[in-house]
């Protein structure tokens, strides 16, 4: 019983390509737009000028450039498995494809989360900016009609945020082809608000606001000049510039919808991952350069920026923008959440009823509905303030299990039915560690010892990142304690490259692994660890809550419905998958 147990939880999965499929109809143009909708959101409104004010000064276009490195990185491995799983599911997938059942399931419900409070904070956020125009009217009447005073929870029911995202979900449900018309318009709007803003914004520059003297800053603001937090302002704006990158990651949900996904979904991760990147910088250096970074207004930067240059009509623009940002964010945020439930109830973790096709409309529909009332419902009833960093955490679980996920597709058995089996001793694994006897294929022993030394690396880097976390590194003892770690991190990494690679490649693959995407984890491990207390406390019940349906389901396929021996000879519901 515990063999088959522990069968259940890493059986990987294989395609056929039977089953229903979804409507291919998105081409390179949908895909990008998706992208780029679903990641600049209103934070290219915002974000640069919470960074500049704050953290890094001047320096924030730096801070966008390095951010976008690291978001290559993670966008790298999204497009390679991109081109080998064409299919809906994104990182559910890719891991259930290379790490088994239980660490798909735990991305997937890590994914659902995303989604469901990403959808009600977009819509919140919306309503909350709509609401601001018309100076709290809307809040007020419905703040007239009832009231709560709980924690958490919103102190009037938004009736708009509801309604908004029933709206969405109905267009959802109708088809992809209108949903993704009506992103492309809200796109092409807010690329052409954004481009008005710099054009206008360059013609009020000023290089002096780079290189205030230090008698000119107030106290506080750091020491003036370029760089007035220094270096360390400079990556700890990175860090939070990263955040502004999350959402290109909902082009991989499109695999069954997507005309040529193998061609199309990379490439429109890249492009999308440029363009979004060539808005924040040059946002960011046009604000900074029109007025000083410590006048900086850090929750309506662009509105005061252009007051303060007396240019008050662009302010309708930046109004324009950002409620077509938000329009476009929330269809991103929605968008992938029927999809993810869609392919995993097509491997029965979640109710078989969401696999289900509309023959007409060729979309997920029962998925889409629960979805939309689910997400609708925590828009109305909750203050979202302290759950975004929800989605965050998952977001950055999911890049990592993708970008391990690439490591051992690189290093996988390429004979998965050879009956070669080496004989394990000391020596076998001291010569292969680097590789000594020049073994050029691939095999079940050298696959094994890949994924060790990957998670010997994944435990550093959990480990590097909570001494800068917890730890006084700076001592000469932490600073010993630090090196040791790095040094060991970098020695995985050698051992990991010297190991035989597959011959399989898809139509895309990553360059320079395992490196890059050695240093994708390690990123989005660092980030992980700068959320809050409360997020990691909500997100474990989530994650309890999860493991509790998973398991009991798992209990009652095994002890009620009796299909212990299908689950032996691989055809545990109705699925083929390998061990």
């Amino acid at each position: 019983m515990s063999k088959r147990f522990g069968t259940q939880l890493s059986r990987r999965k294989i395609f056929e390509d039977d089953g229903p499929k979804l409507a291919r109809i998105l081409r390179l143009h949908d895909l990008t737009a998706l992208g780029v909708g679903s990641t600049l959101g209103l934070g290219v409104y915002v974000l640069a000028g919470q960074v500049a004010r704050h953290i890094a000064g001047p320096a924030v276009g730096i801070c966008f450039a390095i951010a976008a490195v690291a978001s290559l990185f993670a966008g790298l491995c999204y497009a390679e498995f991109a081109s080998r799983v064409p299919r809906a599911g994104s990182a559910y997938i890719y891991s259930f494809v290379t790490m088994g059942e239980f660490v798909a399931f735990t991305i997937g419900w890590n994914l659902v989360l995303e989604y469901v409070v990403g959808t009600a904070s977009v819509a919140r956020g919306l309503t909350s900016y709509v609401d601001a125009l018309v100076e709290y009217k809307i809040s007020g009447a419905l703040m007239s009609i009832v009231t709560f005073d709980f924690k958490y929870m919103s102190h009037y029911l938004d009736l708009m945020s509801f309604t908004m995202i029933l709206l969405l979900t109905c267009l959802l449900a109708v088809g992809v082809r209108e949903s993704s018309w009506l992103n492309n318009i809200f796109t092409v709007l807010n690329l052409v608000t954004i481009s008005i803003v710099i054009v206008a914004g360059a013609t009020k520059a000023d290089i002096e606001n780079w290189e205030r003297a230090p008698s000119e800053v107030p106290d506080g603001h750091g020491t003036g000049g370029f760089l007035p937090y220094g270096i360390v302002g400079v990556m700890a704006g990175a860090a939070k510039c990263f955040y502004g990158f999350i959402g290109f990651d909902c082009i991989a949900s499109t695999g069954e919808e997507a005309v040529n996904p193998k061609r199309d979904i990379p490439l429109a991760i890249l492009i999308s991952l440029l363009i979004i990147f060539l808005a924040y910088f040059f946002m960011a250096v046009v604000l900074t350069m029109m007025m000083p970074y410590y006048h900086i207004d850090p929750f309506a930067p662009l509105t005061n920026a252009f007051a303060y240059v007396e240019m008050n009509a662009i302010k309708w623009c930046v109004t324009v923008g950002s409620l077509s940002a938000l329009c476009t964010a929330l269809l991103g945020a929605m968008f992938p959440l029927p999809r993810i439930l869609y392919a995993m109830a097509q491997d029965g973790l979640m109710f078989h009823y969401f696999s289900r096709i509309h023959p007409w409309t060729k979309t997920p529909m029962i998925a889409t509905i629960v979805a939309g009332l689910v997400a609708a419902i925590i828009a109305m009833l909750l203050n979202l303030d302290q759950l975004i960093e929800l989605g965050t955490i998952g977001v950055m679980l999911a890049y990592t299990i993708v970008a391990m996920g690439v490591v051992m597709m690189h290093y996988k058995d390429d004979k998965t039915n050879s009956e070669n089996v080496t004989e394990v001793s000391f020596v076998t694994v001291l010569f292969q560690i680097f590789n000594i006897s020049r073994t050029k294929e691939s095999s079940s022993f050298t696959d094994c010892f890949v994924r060790i030394f990957l998670l010997i690396y994944v435990t550093l880097c959990v480990l590097f990142c909570a001494y800068f976390k917890f730890l006084h590194w700076r001592t000469i003892y932490g600073f010993i304690l630090l090196g040791v770690t790095v040094f060991l991190m970098i020695f995985c990494m050698l051992v990991i490259f010297m190991q035989p690679k597959s011959t399989d490649f898809p139509v895309f693959k990553v360059p320079l692994v395992p490196f890059i995407p050695c240093l994708s984890i390690l990123v989005n491990i660092f980030l992980m660890f700068q959320l809050m207390t409360f997020t990691w406390i909500a997100y474990t019940v989530w994650m309890i809550f999860g493991y509790i349906a998973y398991f009991g389901l798992m209990a009652v396929h095994f002890l009620v419905i009796g299909l212990t021996m299908k689950l032996a000879e691989g055809q545990f519901r109705n699925l083929k998958f390998v061990v």
